[in-house]
């Protein structure tokens, strides 16, 4: 579905992304992880078109899409959920949800935020509450579900696990495996490597812009260099 070719990216002299080459099969959870500086946002940034790229291809679903605004490649069914959840604070549950589908014009689009409640029933309970008054697991919840309500088939997720309790982190990788049951193909970007690696189909470890390891995600899980440099083994 998603094919990534030698991409390259940089913020002004700095070089962020240094011929980065990776795929994600359709109906996949893959994920990378890396340290922090490594250039894991940066590359789904990229991939959503909100960072340029400076040379590379992104082909997605066959389609070259490097060159796409941000809001064409949300059309061709890419989504991403942002690190650090960027909910619209001011505005409500239902409001943030309903932003998720700006780009929609169907009639689904209540049946769909009905979806999201029956996922995360907490969110059902604060629908007409302010997103600034969340936890930081129900915000997590609710940056998921804004990016499923543009009906995405490719789901981009930026450290979901990021400072939330063990047991948030449990029900937010088993929200993504019924994701990937449903057919939404998931890209997934983590420090926490065990969490990720754990539920995903395949893994590539990304190190100051290169990729530096690939495989299974059971396989990265075992090895012993992945161990030693993420896993504290």
């Amino acid at each position: 579905m998603l094919s990534v070719e030698n991409l390259s990216s940089a913020y002004g002299r700095i070089e962020a992304l240094k011929g980065v080459s990776l795929e994600v099969g359709r109906g996949e959870i893959v994920a990378l992880v890396g340290s922090n500086g490594a250039g894991k946002t940066t590359l789904l940034r990229t991939l959503s078109g909100v960072q340029p790229a400076r040379g590379g291809r992104i082909v997605f679903d066959g389609q070259p899409i490097e060159r796409l605004k941000p809001h064409r490649r949300v059309e061709l069914g890419i989504a991403q959920s942002p690190e650090g959840r960027q909910v619209f604070a001011p505005l409500t549950v239902e409001d943030n949800l309903r932003l998720g589908a700006y780009r929609r014009r169907d009639a689904e689009i209540a049946a769909d935020a009905e979806r999201i409640y029956t996922m995360f029933p907490v969110l059902r309970e604060k629908r007409l509450v302010k997103a600034a008054s969340l936890s930081g697991g129900q915000q997590q919840m609710l940056a998921i579900g804004r990016a499923l309500m543009a009906r995405p088939r490719l789901l981009l997720l930026d450290e979901p696990s990021l400072g939330l309790a063990p047991q948030l982190v449990d029900q937010i990788l088993e929200a993504v495996l019924a994701l990937r049951a449903e057919g939404i193909t998931v890209f997934l970007v983590e420090q926490n490597a065990a969490a990720a690696l754990s539920i995903a189909d395949r893994g590539y470890v990304l190190e100051t812009g290169r990729i530096t390891h690939a495989g299974a995600g059971a396989d990265l899980l075992n090895d012993p260099q992945v161990q030693a440099a993420y896993l504290g083994v």
